[in-house]
């Protein structure tokens, strides 16, 4: 069975954007490919925090895999399997502090920091982070990647990373990972549909997968439709992002009756917003519902994860061991 690499940071709960850019495609993968998936706390570190919220957040952030369905054997946390920061310094050298500066993603956040507080300062875990991604990777000798396009040059990044140390040994040790793009909704933000829905917009701006209800009534409810640049016939973007939640939660049904309306000219933003909240509220409800389960019985969930996470580190200790006997390091003998 092929392997797959996939992981997420933990910065508070899922929003519906993760959900079906990333969480869906796990769930559905996880039963066709041996999969590893991540919770990925050495990487929040990267910008400021607070450690208090780091390790609530990252506990947070597995219980709600769970109750999306993402199987517990499947899941690890990332700082439980500290040989993925060993990994990253060798393979640091092996990564030149060019390609490292050209990453978009940090540029985006230099800039995100510069805009909340001048007096922070970039750290240099956020200029290499992009090589422990490779190194959460390439230690478990991962085949696909589902990657979204903006991710695309950092598992490029990963694939010249092994290759440049496969060639250095003189060996084929570790595979060259390819990316598994998948059909994922472009979602907005329902407050301002000409930005993607993201939590550090505010909460105005992304759908809570564990929400309150009323308050995502509301939410849909206040939603942007039209903003004065709409070309008769064609959807505003607004509107279109609705009409992509009613897609992505499986309403079929209310999605041609919307759209023929629509096409008409008869579309009542009214009945659009009261549909999308109701296929919103039915498809979340069993997402919350398991979600209480799992924190009425935290201490089981948090022993699943942390046997996991014990079970899984096996895979990266073996790899550590071959990569310090081909690179010339020294080996603890049994």
């Amino acid at each position: 069975m092929q392997r797959i690499l996939s992981a997420i940071q933990p910065t508070g709960d899922i929003h519906l954007g993760n959900y079906f850019g990333a969480i869906q495609n796990w769930k559905n993968l996880q039963d066709k490919y041996d999969c590893f998936y991540g919770v990925v706390d050495y990487h929040s570190m990267t910008m400021p925090y607070k450690a208090t919220d780091l390790r609530e957040n990252t506990w947070k952030m597995a219980f709600q895999l769970l109750a999306c369905e993402i199987k517990p054997e499947k899941m690890f946390i990332q700082s439980l399997v500290p040989e993925h920061t060993e990994l990253c310094w060798v393979l640091s050298c092996f990564c030149s502090f060019g390609e490292l500066s050209r990453m978009t993603q940090f540029k985006d956040k230099m800039d995100q920091l510069k805009n909340q507080d001048k007096d922070v300062l970039a750290s240099s875990g956020l200029f290499i982070y992009p090589v422990l991604q490779a190194a959460d990777i390439l230690i478990y000798h991962a085949d696909f990647v589902p990657v979204g396009k903006d991710q695309e040059q950092h598992l490029e990044l990963a694939r010249n990373i092994a290759e440049r140390f496969n060639y250095q040994f003189g060996t084929e040790y570790f595979k060259a990972p390819k990316p598994l793009f998948t059909e994922i909704p472009k979602l907005l933000s329902p407050a301002d549909p000409s930005k993607k829905m993201s939590k550090s917009l505010g909460e105005k701006h992304f759908i809570n997968v564990f929400g309150d209800e009323a308050f995502i009534r509301k939410q849909i409810k206040s939603a942007v439709t039209d903003t004065g640049e709409t070309t008769e016939g064609k959807m505003s973007a607004g509107v279109e992002n609705l009409f992509t939640l009613l897609k992505a939660c499986g309403n079929t049904a209310g999605l041609e009756s919307l759209n023929n309306d629509f096409k008409a000219g008869q579309l009542k933003y009214s009945l659009l917003k009261e549909t999308v909240s109701e296929t919103l509220i039915n498809f979340l409800q069993p997402f919350g519902e398991r979600y209480k389960e799992i924190l009425a019985d935290k201490k089981k969930y948090k022993q699943l994860i942390q046997d996991s996470s014990a079970e899984i580190r096996k895979e990266a200790q073996k790899t550590l061991k071959e990569v310090r006997e081909l690179s010339g390091l020294m080996n603890l003998k049994n």
